[in-house]
């Protein structure tokens, strides 16, 4: 029973990196999300621990506003799953451990940033770009963050002034054996072509010009 709760913690851990990553197109969002809610029940089961019953999107259904017969036939569903699920598992020769494998090679270092300002005289709205950059193969490693900051000195989403986070994810072994890696900001001015003009009839409004770049 350990070892089987041990497997399926470290799936569980997985595929919450997964989805804490933000970077899951949408179909496979909800593919893992599914794939969660099943394991989690499945948990629940063997260690007979209260069924919960869900909706398609893996949303747990609320007995207030569901009919009784419509949980009933929810309940009833979700049994029928679980019990091929354990017919499944108990068919199996030898436990599992791949999830236990997968989990010790997995990526499980993060790096969490928190960005308190931006000081820059720029004149126009920008937008910052932000990324983990490898400087031996020149190359990003990792999505990009972006930030879009008003010409006032503000962010653009004013509520989300000092609340500027974000968690650079599934960093492994390999990544901090790298001899340096460094924050890397792109700052990208919105706005006219160039600074200097002044007659609103002649500048174009909208324009993304590269201004500037900084690293940590």
């Amino acid at each position: 029973r350990f070892q089987q709760v041990q497997s399926m913690m470290y799936d569980l851990m997985e595929w919450r990196s997964q989805l804490l990553s933000g970077t899951l197109p949408k179909d496979e969002l909800k593919e893992l999300k599914q794939k969660v809610t099943s394991k989690i029940d499945y948990g629940n089961k063997i260690l007979e621990l209260d069924l919960i019953v869900r909706d398609e999107d893996g949303n747990i259904l609320d007995p207030d506003k569901t009919s009784v017969i419509s949980l009933f036939h929810a309940h009833e569903e979700a049994t029928n799953k679980i019990t091929e699920r354990i017919k499944e598992e108990m068919s199996k020769d030898q436990p599992d451990y791949a999830s236990y494998s997968r989990m010790s090679s997995s990526p499980t270092h993060s790096l969490y940033v928190f960005v308190r300002n931006f000081v820059c005289r720029i004149g126009e709205d920008a937008e910052l770009f932000m990324s983990l950059y490898d400087p031996q193969k020149l190359t990003i490693i990792s999505e990009n963050y972006l930030v879009r900051w008003g010409s006032r000195g503000f962010p653009k989403e004013i509520d989300m002034l000092n609340n500027l986070k974000v968690v650079f994810t599934d960093l492994g072994n390999k990544d901090l054996s790298r001899d340096k890696i460094y924050l890397v900001c792109q700052i990208v001015r919105v706005g006219r072509m160039d600074l200097k003009d002044s007659n609103s009839k002649k500048y174009t409004q909208g324009l993304r010009r590269p201004f500037g770049v900084a690293g940590n």
